[in-house]
């Protein structure tokens, strides 16, 4: 039969025999097999990095990409689920950087790119084996046999494809543009790298003086960034603000804005000029103030801009100068800023760049080999000593760093590949509005809004470690763009070219003939973006368009993607920029997003705050099938998720230790009984009302659950199986105890253990998606053990279907309202301060109908109450009070408040209740004045008559009539010996089925008591002699309802 089930909730070494059972018996590649002609579901795994750890965050995106697969899987879908890794980029050069003790570019060069490259082809593999134990202690099912690796020369090659096509569309070109730029790692950024690294820093700005050429008056302009002054090269106004000339109280002459002059001269004002801060001595349109000249604050740029033959130190006009901060001027330094950038080719200005690639202040500044940041402070001084500095305030913003190294980034005039995704911006969004984002105002708000302010994409990388930039080059200025290995051999007609690794430094060693010059094409030096890599995985796994092209067409677009909420700018977009390029198409149809994962305290999580969660001691401690139902069942999965002990354990205890329980409870009875549920059917027809109602719940809510899995509404699916399993457990079978425990085996019992057994696995069956270890042993116990010929697995299994024909909807509605006026009665006797194995005398119930005998006979035995009497009218027991919510009758009424307060006061309760919930207000007039009342702007207190207790919840009352006779205090103390016994019973280790002998003592009353009721006791607890006053095996005192006795029961 069954194997005996422990009712130990501690599932890790349980998983632990499930996962080696999945490995031994190859049960993920059977659920491949098996579907191979199913109808294709394709799911992208959204490649890690497999130098870095797994987080905790990595558990929720695990759990989340396993479980829709495998649900679709359950239904028949092909599905397949190629694992990958994103083995490429600067932190994989970082990582070996510090393992071989070097320090930047120079460095790397000197060591040599050959064995730089192979220690960063082992270092990206330093956590695969981690990596591959944490997600099959997760349950995360995937093809981690034959992975796609980013750095595989196949996927190189196809990525090659793609961007030649890019290349021939005119989309791929090289630039000077400003670029966000990170000096440490001497590379730009793109736009979604950027993103991912803003921090909240407190710097000193600089609001410096310009001296006006001939003539004794200064212009005042405002820069963030004093490290760029010395590159300036101009000043810039809006030309259609309003600028003044004033004689300020510092007595300097100014120009500035004239909406700012309090702003920035306010504090000047002395009692001196009585007060004054300035005094406006006349007022322009910025367009007035063009070309003016000024003298320049140092003269480090000077010789530069002669150089250049271009003229330089004058006022420009653009329209992107506001008047929302600073003095309504800024300052021109073409080299650092796009807006600048775009000032400086519209005026012709010189280009001057002070910085070096190092982020370090060059030669011809007195801060030479200082990181232009930390030169702020020597400007602001030098600035000082010069009489040049009106005021340095400090300030706080976001600025961008390095999400990779932590360096603030520079924006810096770099020579850069870019594609020019402005080019294709309506394709995007008309591809973006195809997808299903989950939630929809990410896809439509925060995606949907930068794909709008669109930038061309930033895709080259002035590193080593990477996919090479596919173009050549000859000193004439000749490009090619080269999509293939064979078209590589057939320019240069090298054999090496076939074989050769398509990485730094070996590539660079093959070239070719320039067709213009004759001279030799090279290949650029750049590699490219990592996120392009990771981008082109739904075609580069296949090595399309070499090979597999029918694999890719099938599984082209994906159904499925998920991912966390900082992959909005990250994957989310390289896959729909390079699909768009490509393909012009969406490259997935639904994503889910996923919130981070925080400290119980809504903290983010890191190891320094010390509030970081290790995922495999979580999941060593809790196991995987509870942090998975956390997740699940927590909140919507786009929301922080505070994850903590305490949530992770209330959710086992609430679903899986009451399944759990459910099914222990099943397996003891059936193995008493010799219950084997592969001789029996379910008989519909011989079914009780208990039986059909908890089938007919089962069958609603496996639709209900498959519709919401189908609809991505993970929790929805969660907390319906959860409602589920507390219905079974807490409802149907406790309300059919009495069944299973009856002698023999009739037909009742057989039902009983039919329904039940019905009800686990096909629950275990919906479930099995979320919980798949739990749900696997309890099948292989329940299904297995008894039925060879069943699938080898719960996962193997089809996905049940709702039985619409068990589906009895009144049904469900009626036990529900039972279930409520237990609920309700429950919350009268605790206000009452009645246990419930005190039984007392009526319940009255008013409800929209009335129900059957059936129905009230479960409430009478649930709420131990002798009579339920359904009734129209509870105004006998009942008022109702009514007072105004000031929150909202105080804004509307406010001077008739006391008025209303006392026309409420007088009111009959019941019969105002009564116009309340036909009319849903209240009307009556105070001082002529008409008022109209909402429940909303109601507090409505329900009264009640001594000796009674009511509750009241959408429409249903019910009131508890608290009187207790004789006869119901004597039959409560029968109750409560027989549950001090049970507790014995249980205490001293009996098994259900053994008899005892009882003795009560130490208490005549009680004792008198037990004895009069002896038959109805001994029935429950099996006892074959209830005694007085004896004492043996085990003894105990209790204090039964304020008497005290001693209770001592014996095995016979």
């Amino acid at each position: 039969m069954y194997q005996k089930v422990s009712t130990d909730l501690n599932f890790v070494a349980r998983e632990k025999e499930i996962e080696k059972f999945w490995r031994e018996r190859n049960i993920f590649q059977k659920s491949m097999e098996n579907r191979r002609e199913g109808e294709p579901y394709t799911f992208y795994d959204g490649p890690p990095t497999a130098n870095g750890k797994p987080h905790i965050g990595h558990v929720l995106t695990r759990v989340i990409k396993d479980m829709i697969p495998r649900y679709r899987t359950m239904k028949g879908c092909m599905v397949p689920r190629k694992a990958g890794w994103d083995t490429h980029g600067l932190p994989v050069e970082l990582e070996v950087e510090k393992l071989l003790g070097l320090d930047g570019k120079e460095q790397i060069e000197e060591y040599g790119l050959d064995p730089f490259i192979s220690k960063c082809k082992e270092s990206v593999w330093k956590y695969k084996g981690m990596w591959e134990d944490f997600s099959g202690t997760v349950g995360f099912w995937a093809d981690m046999e034959d992975p796609y690796v980013t750095y595989h020369d196949d996927y190189i090659e196809s990525e090659w494809w793609a961007l030649k096509e890019i290349w021939n569309k005119g989309l791929l070109y090289k630039g000077f543009k400003i670029v966000p730029y990170c000096p440490r790692c001497g590379t730009p950024l793109s736009s979604h790298e950027v993103a991912q690294g803003y921090k909240d820093i407190k710097e000193r700005s600089a609001i410096a003086r310009f001296k006006v050429k001939n003539e004794d008056a200064y212009i005042l302009a405002w820069t963030t960034t004093p490290w760029t002054l010395p590159s300036n090269v101009a000043l810039c106004v809006n030309p259609d603000e309003t600028y003044a000339k004033v004689k300020a109280a510092d007595g300097y002459t100014y120009y500035m804005a004239e909406a700012l002059l309090n702003t920035v001269l306010g504090k000047l004002g002395s009692e001196e000029d009585n007060g004054k801060p300035y005094e406006i001595l006349d007022t322009y349109k910025g367009k007035e103030l063009e070309y003016k000249e000024y003298e320049p604050l140092f003269d480090y740029a000077v010789g530069i801009c002669e150089k250049q033959h271009k003229k330089a130190y004058y006022v420009t006009c653009d329209t992107y100068v506001t008047l929302t901060d600073g003095t309504g001027v800024v300052h021109i330094a073409p080299a650092f800023g796009e807006d600048d950038a775009v000032v400086g080719r519209n005026y012709e200005l010189p280009f001057v760049q002070l910085v070096d690639a190092k982020g370090e202040m060059t030669s011809e500044t007195p801060y030479v080999g200082v990181f232009c940041k930390k030169a702020d402070p020597m400007i602001l001084t030098d600035l000082d000593k010069k009489g040049l500095l009106f005021d340095a305030p400090r300030f706080e913003h976001s600025y961008p760093h390095c999400w990779r190294c932590d360096t603030p980034l520079i924006y810096y005039a770099r020579e850069s590949w870019f594609i020019k995704m402005t080019a294709v911006k309506d394709d995007l969004i008309r591809n973006n509005n195809t997808i299903n984002w989950i939630p929809e105002s990410i896809g439509k708000g925060r995606f949907g809004d930068w794909l709008e302010n669109i930038q061309d994409w930033g895709i080259s990388r002035n590193r080593y470690w990477g996919t090479p930039l596919n173009v050549w080059e000859c000193e004439c200025g000749h490009m090619h763009s080269v999509g293939s290995r064979e078209e590589l051999y057939e320019l240069s007609r090298n054999e090496e070219a076939r074989t050769i690794e398509l990485h730094r430094p070996y590539i660079d060693g093959i070239t070719f003939p320039c067709p213009e010059c004759g001279g030799t094409m090279r290949r650029v030096p750049e590699v490219i973006d990592c996120w392009f890599d990771s981008g082109a995985m739904p075609f580069a796994q296949h090595h399309y368009p070499f090979e597999n092209q029918d694999l890719f067409e099938k599984q082209f677009p994906a159904q499925f993607i998920s991912e966390a909420v900082d992959q909005t700018r990250g994957w989310f977009y390289s896959l729909l920029a390079e699909s768009t390029l490509l393909f012009n198409k969406a490259p997935y149809e639904n994503v889910i997003v996923l919130g981070h994962v925080q400290d119980e305290n809504g903290q983010k999580m890191s190891k320094s705050k010390g509030n970081a969660v290790d995922p495999f001691d979580a999941l060593q401690t809790y196991g995987a099938d509870a942090i998975r139902w956390y997740f699940y069942i927590n909140s919507a999965p786009w929301l922080p998720n505070r994850f903590h002990g305490k949530a992770v354990m209330e959710g086992q205890r609430k679903f899986m230790g009451t399944l759990w329980n459910t099914y222990a409870f099943f397996v003891l009875y059936a193995n008493i009984d010799g219950f084997d549920a592969a001789r029996y059917k379910l008989d519909y027809e011989k079914l009780t009302v208990m039986d059909r109602w908890i089938l007919s719940r089962l069958n609603s809510v496996v639709g209900e659950v498959d519709h919401d899995l189908e609809q991505y509404r993970i929790p929805e699916a969660a907390r319906a199986l959860q409602d589920f399993v507390d219905d079974l457990s807490n409802w149907y079978v406790r309300r059919s105890r009495e069944r299973f425990w009856a002698k023999g085996m009739e037909q009742d019992k057989i039902n009983a253990y039919t329904t039940l057994y019905t009800a686990l696995v096909t629950v275990c069956k919906a479930a099995a998606p979320m919980i798949p270890f739990m749900t696997e042993e309890i099948y292989l116990n329940l299904v297995k053990s008894v039925d060879e010929t069943a699938p080898e697995s719960i996962h193997l299994c089809d996905y049940p279907a709702a039985d619409k024909t068990m589906i009895d909807k009144r049904l469900e509605e009626d036990m529900q309202e039972v279930l409520e006026a237990v609920v309700m009665g429950r919350a009268c006797r605790n206000t009452a301060c009645i246990k419930n194995r005190q039984p007392v005398g009526t319940m009255f119930i008013k409800a929209d109908h009335t129900l059957s005998g059936f129905y009230q006979e479960i409430i009478r035995d649930e709420l131990n109450v002798k009579e339920v009497v359904f009734t129209d009218d509870v105004r006998e027991f009942t008022s109702y009070t009514f007072k105004p919510q000031l929150r909202t009758v105080g804004p509307k009424y406010g001077k008739q408040l006391g008025g209303i307060q006392k026309e409420l006061a007088a009111l009959d309760g019941n019969k105002a209740m009564d116009v309340l919930n036909v009319e849903g207000m209240l009307k009556f007039e105070v001082n002529g004045s008409p008022v109209e009342l909402t429940k909303e702007d109601l507090l409505i207190d329900m009264s009640q008559k001594e000796g009674y207790v009511s509750e009241e919840n959408n429409g249903l009352t019910v009131v508890l009539d608290t009187n207790l006779t004789e006869e119901l205090i004597e039959e409560g103390f029968v109750f409560e010996i027989i549950s001090k016994i049970q507790t014995m019973r249980k205490e001293s280790g009996f098994e259900v089925t053994d008899h005892i002998r009882v003795s009560v003592s130490g208490n005549d009353r009680v004792a008198q008591l037990a004895k009069k009721n002896e038959a109805s006791i001994a029935g429950k607890v099996l006892a074959e002699s209830i005694s007085e006053n004896e004492t043996f095996g085990n003894t105990k005192s209790w204090n039964v309802n304020g008497e005290d006795v001693t209770i001592s029961v014996e095995k016979v």
